[in-house]
């Protein structure tokens, strides 16, 4: 088994939305090489939907985000709904769209001027909406805060495994380098929870193919999403599985949700 990293993602140039996943033509074209080892196979693609969003929304307990995820809300039109305080019918493309930045610009510390870089928002608009973002979310805000002051406490934050990411340098006098693991110190526990969890799942899957002698393979793990060669007689039935190990990997206060797609080769199955 092979673990892939970051095929097809480009990190952000702005240091407040590092990592964040960008689409690229040269992306496209590495996962188009992914193909079944022959005409009676075909691959499955099995991708966590929002995860770390699903992750922090359980770990700061914000119950407004759980809810949302709950009752299966598309989670960016909630927050642009209760962001800029329109009903969620009236929630506009370009209101969806800076709200979604903001969901994942703030797991890794987006500030108004990252923000407002990534966005048609000028800098006033962005902290204005960072602000109304955080009263919207006012446990999320407490997390964030928490889990700085705890990595400032210990040195360390960690995942929902109880793995550590050590901070040596929390408590820097060097402002730009003590940022960084402040934001670290947010991010690291969701970014390595999600990864606790596709190993949980891809551990139990394993144990699903070899018990049950299966001819079909898993491929590679790539963030969140795993790859399979899949056998397609025994496709329907796998589809079954893979959904429910993945789904019920680790359990939080949000329903973890995988979404499946197949094809010719990787880029179709994604």
């Amino acid at each position: 088994m092979q673990t892939v990293a970051a095929t097809g993602r480009l990190s952000s140039n702005n240091p407040n939305l590092q990592n964040i996943p960008i689409r690229t033509e040269r992306g496209r074209q590495v996962r188009k090489a992914f193909v079944p080892r022959n005409d009676d196979y075909t691959l499955l693609a099995a991708d966590y939907s929002q995860i770390e969003l699903r992750i922090i929304a359980a770990l700061s307990e914000e119950n407004t985000m759980i809810e949302a995820f709950k009752n299966g809300e598309d989670i960016h039109a909630s927050t642009a709904s209760k962001v800029f305080n329109v009903p969620i019918e009236e929630v506009t493309r370009e209101q969806r769209s800076n709200a979604k930045t903001v969901n994942f610009g703030i797991i890794y510390g987006v500030s108004a001027f990252g923000l407002s870089n990534q966005t048609d928002l000028s800098r006033s608009e962005a902290k204005e909406l960072i602000d109304t973002y955080y009263k919207t979310y006012p446990k999320l805000r407490n997390y964030i805060s928490e889990q700085v002051d705890f990595a400032r406490e210990n040195g360390y934050v960690q995942t929902v495994l109880g793995r550590r990411r050590y901070l040596k340098d929390i408590n820097g006098s060097n402002a730009v380098v003590r940022g960084a693991a402040e934001r670290n110190a947010v991010n690291a526990p969701i970014q390595g929870s999600a990864a606790d969890i596709i190993k949980i799942a891809m551990i139990n899957i394993h144990k699903k193919l070899t018990e049950g002698g299966y001819t079909s393979k898993m491929l590679l793990q790539v963030h969140d999403e795993l790859v399979f060669d899949i056998y397609k007689p025994e496709l329907e039935e796998l589809k079954g599985i893979i959904k429910s190990e993945m789904e019920n990997a680790y359990k939080l206060a949000v329903p973890l949700d995988v979404e499946l797609g197949m094809g010719e080769n990787w880029l179709v199955a994604h």
